[in-house]
């Protein structure tokens, strides 16, 4: 959604999904070529506006956001890079690594999100307030997550809606409705 509300609304020509190679905190991750697929099977269907890259796996770990986004500045020199980042982002800013430089090289588009509670303006709609951690919640509680997650990414997750709903017969696997 927040992909598409930025190409929509023309913010970005392009937007570029790029897997994290290493977490600078730790956390612990899904597999990179994993998330690269999903990355994948997102941008494609999304269109050609969309772009996954895999630039962060040569950089030196552990990598923060601001040293990504100046390597790939220095290799598309006549493009205006923007990074895009949840207004939860903006309030844990005393944890990011140059969140002051990558403010003013990179011009954050900041997304609102449900959940968060805050009272800065941000010129996004509120999205709704979906994460990872309650995608991974709902799947190891066998629940369904096909509202949340894209067809295209669930399809190569070898996640099956219609056996979900087998296993959670109240679960709605209609994502077009009647």
């Amino acid at each position: 959604m927040v992909a598409s509300w930025i190409h929509l609304t023309g913010l970005a020509d392009e937007v570029w999904f790029v897997p994290s190679a290493d977490h600078p905190f730790g956390k612990v991750m899904a597999p990179f070529e994993q998330r690269e697929k999903w990355c994948k099977a997102l941008a494609a269907d999304l269109g050609t506006w969309a772009v996954v890259t895999a630039a962060e796996v040569g950089l030196p770990k552990p990598n923060y956001t601001i040293n990504l986004l100046r390597y790939l500045q220095a290799h598309l020199p006549d493009d205006r890079l923007r990074v895009v980042m949840g207004v939860d982002n903006l309030l844990q800013r005393e944890k990011w690594f140059g969140f002051d430089d990558l403010e003013q090289e990179f011009a954050p588009i900041y997304v609102d999100r449900g959940g968060v509670t805050h009272n800065l303006k941000v010129a996004s709609p509120k999205f709704p307030d979906v994460s990872s951690t309650e995608v991974r919640r709902l799947m190891s509680e066998g629940l369904s997550i096909a509202h949340l997650v894209p067809r295209g990414v669930l399809q190569v997750s070898g996640y099956f809606p219609e056996k979900q709903a087998l296993q959670n017969p109240g679960a709605d696997t209609d994502s077009k409705g009647k």
